[in-house]
């Protein structure tokens, strides 16, 4: 999905890349950045002004595309699986048939629809690498001993875990809850919001408890906790960092 642009992050109205009308199609001009599996992609769902008006409008553009450039991948800390780069688009030219768009300017709509999904997804990862940080943490509690016995005994570390369990759960039913409300066809935008700043404002704090219960074994490559670390900073960044996501709730518990 190509929506991020080098000046358009948080700011989608930003959003400079152009669909200009031609004879049987569009040509597309712009750059966008941080784009998903951008280096194995076939197909690039992408967001550009078209029309008089300059609003947002949906292409698909194919990979064999004259014009569609993917550029360098950008080298993330985490997430390694995951490739991202940099896509470019120079006079590309897209035939009718690939407007998603039923009109032009029309897809302000499905943006705020896919941000919701987007949201739901990533808070559902954010689970995943939360989940995974615990078990290391409470395989590794029960395992190590200090002073005569496992740390697990000491209540510095139950309370750890405690308050890792706690929060974990409950951001995995407030993602639920925005994901079912999703599947039955219910307004879900703020709940979609909730459940990503929830579940990995969660994950960050579980995978740094982990850590921490590991010391410094939490630190060194050959555990699993490093890569948590470094894995869960990607959920708080893509579809909406913290900040955006509480203005959004914001404005949606005011209106």
């Amino acid at each position: 999905i190509c929506m991020t642009e080098p000046n358009a992050g948080s700011d989608l109205d930003s959003i400079a890349t152009t669909a200009k009308k031609v004879d049987g199609g569009y040509v597309i001009n712009g750059q966008k950045t941080w784009i998903t599996s951008a280096p194995v992609a076939d197909f690039f769902t992408v967001f550009a002004k078209a029309g008089e008006e300059k609003k947002l409008t949906i292409f698909l553009v194919e990979k064999d595309f004259k014009g569609l450039i993917v550029g360098r991948e950008i080298h993330k800390m985490g997430v390694w699986a995951l490739p991202t780069s940099e896509v470019a688009f120079d006079e590309c030219f897209v035939p009718d048939s690939h407007r998603l768009s039923q009109a032009e300017g029309d897809g302000e709509g499905h943006l705020r629809k896919t941000l919701a999904e987007i949201r739901i997804i990533t808070g559902a990862m954010a689970l995943g690498v939360a989940q995974a940080a615990l078990d290391e943490a409470v395989r590794y509690a029960a395992e190590r001993k200090q002073f005569g016995k496992p740390i697990n005994r000491y209540q510095a570390i139950q309370f750890k875990l405690a308050e890792m369990a706690t929060d974990l759960e409950a951001a995995r039913h407030l993602v639920y809850y925005a994901a079912w409300l999703r599947d039955a066809g219910r307004p879900h935008h703020k709940e979609a919001a909730m459940a990503k700043l929830n579940a990995t404002e969660a994950a960050a704090r579980i995978c740094d408890q982990a850590a921490r219960v590991l010391a410094s074994y939490g630190y060194a490559m050959e555990y699993p906790v490093q890569r948590y670390l470094r894995d869960v900073r990607f959920t708080l960044i893509g579809g909406g960092t913290s900040e955006i996501l509480k203005l959004i709730i914001a404005k949606e518990v005011s209106s």
